[in-house]
């Protein structure tokens, strides 16, 4: 189960790493969007900063899982962005739904191998630990 667990954070890995770099410098051509989706995009663009800040997490949360550290580190900032993904291919551009199915599905697979981790996060009644 191990590899399994391995092979699936060095895929979510280099996809979140090839993408998050791609934000910076462009090697992929851009997809065709519908209508819909290319002014979601054009208005995260006029931001002037969520695309920028979008390439720095996924480029930092797939080095991450590449190196094998900080992994449920960079679940827990993938995460949001997992689901807007989906969400985007969902509403906006149903022809992206098999990469956003399968990320998905790293994500979670991922954050059930890494539940352990999780443990503290997701305590109720959680105390500081400071007094």
């Amino acid at each position: 189960m191990q590899k399994v667990v391995m092979v699936a954070r060095i895929l979510l890995g280099l996809i979140f790493t090839v993408f998050g770099l791609n934000v910076f410098v462009p090697f992929l051509p851009a997809p065709e969007m519908s209508e819909a989706a290319g002014s979601f995009y054009g208005a995260l663009l006029g931001s002037g900063y969520l695309v920028p800040l979008l390439g720095v997490t996924k480029l930092t949360a797939g080095i991450f899982l590449l190196a094998g550290i900080l992994v449920p580190l960079a679940l827990t900032l993938l995460a949001p962005v997992v689901v807007n993904i989906v969400l985007f291919h969902v509403f906006l551009d149903p022809a992206g739904m098999p990469i956003a199915i399968l990320v998905l599905v790293l994500e979670v697979f991922l954050a059930w191998a890494y539940r352990d981790s999780f443990k503290g996060v997701l305590n109720p009644r959680a105390k500081p630990s400071m007094g």
